[in-house]
């Protein structure tokens, strides 16, 4: 009773519950919901790639032998939030972080800031779950989301759409890619207005079914890839740590940094434990300090693909 009571606590520490009485316009569907056959979660594996080289190979590549891979990515999904509005990522507050142990891990990513922004579906799909999350299906507390839409794309993947202050849509609805479904708000468990943005794979339920919504998101540029990285030790295990990642013009100058860490440990192990993505394409530093040894990678972000880096430490 006391560890469920402590789970309770800091919930309300990572998102304070914010009980908001929604606009008498505000178009709120009636919950209900379409229920989608049990399936076995699936693990994001690295894809098959040409190796990331300055010389062009089509022999399949191992980011465990090399120094980085090249492969296509997932980049199937467009931005909930468009452009003119303001479509990043939180950075304070990215997929499986804790913002520095201030808050739960996250499940999902934060997009959009202001109140009444229209959120657009992010792919094709039907939507299976419209209106308040009074009963707890998609989190283990209730109203933890508040006004939400969950769609049910191709195959075992799904999104979720969180905090709405006003929902477009109702269980049953095709959508296509790109459709209004509903406006940003801060209903349920959130501290300020904004889209919480997840991506599902399998059991769409379970609340650990979650994957990074920032290794599914197309690039909001042309010439932008993703990274995704695992540390791993000696033993093959996934290791927790916090690195750097710059990037450099050809004349050696920083264009760009970023700090960063490895998922927290309380979420589901999948082959990478770390990504970001949005990165304009070119040259990057990784370098990260762990049991006083310093390890650095130079690799490359390639317009539209994915980088996929291990590093394996002492």
């Amino acid at each position: 009773m006391k560890y469920s009571f402590l789970i309770f606590l800091l919930l309300l520490v990572s998102c304070t519950s914010s009980q908001n009485t929604l606009p008498t316009s505000a178009a709120i569907a009636t919950p209900s919901r379409i229920v989608v056959p049990t399936q076995t979660a699936t693990t994001v594996a690295f894809p098959t790639a040409n190796q990331g080289t300055p010389t062009p190979t089509h022999i399949p590549c191992d980011p465990r032998t090399v120094d980085y891979c090249i492969a296509d990515g997932h980049f199937i999904l467009q931005r909930p939030i468009q452009p003119p509005a303001n479509d990043s990522v939180d950075p304070t507050y990215r997929y499986a972080s804790t913002a520095n142990g201030t808050r739960d891990p996250h499940h999902g990513i934060e997009i959009g800031k202001d109140f009444g922004t229209p959120v657009q579906s992010a792919a094709d799909g039907v939507v299976i779950f419209a209106g308040p999350d009074q009963a707890a299906i998609y989190s283990p507390w209730a109203n933890y989301y508040g006004n939400v839409i969950v769609i049910h794309h191709t195959a075992d993947l799904f999104t979720l759409y969180a905090h709405l202050s006003e929902i477009n849509v109702e269980v049953g609805d095709v959508v296509q890619v790109g459709e209004k479904i509903g406006e940003v708000g801060q209903t349920g468990a959130a501290t300020g207005s904004h889209l919480h943005f997840e991506v599902r794979r399998g059991e769409v339920e379970n609340y650990f079914s979650t994957v990074n919504p920032e290794l599914w998101l197309a690039p909001s540029h042309a010439e932008y890839g993703a990274v995704a990285l695992t540390i791993l030790d000696e033993a093959g295990l996934l290791q927790r740590a916090k690195f750097t990642l710059q990037n450099y013009s050809a004349s050696n100058e920083i264009l760009g940094e970023h700090y960063l860490e490895t998922y927290d440990p309380h979420m589901p192990a999948y082959e990478e434990n770390a990504a970001l993505g949005d990165l304009p394409s070119g040259r990057y530093r990784i370098t990260l300090i762990q049991n006083g040894h310093l390890y650095e990678r130079w690799v490359e972000v390639q317009s539209g693909k994915l980088t996929q880096v291990v590093i394996v430490v002492k």
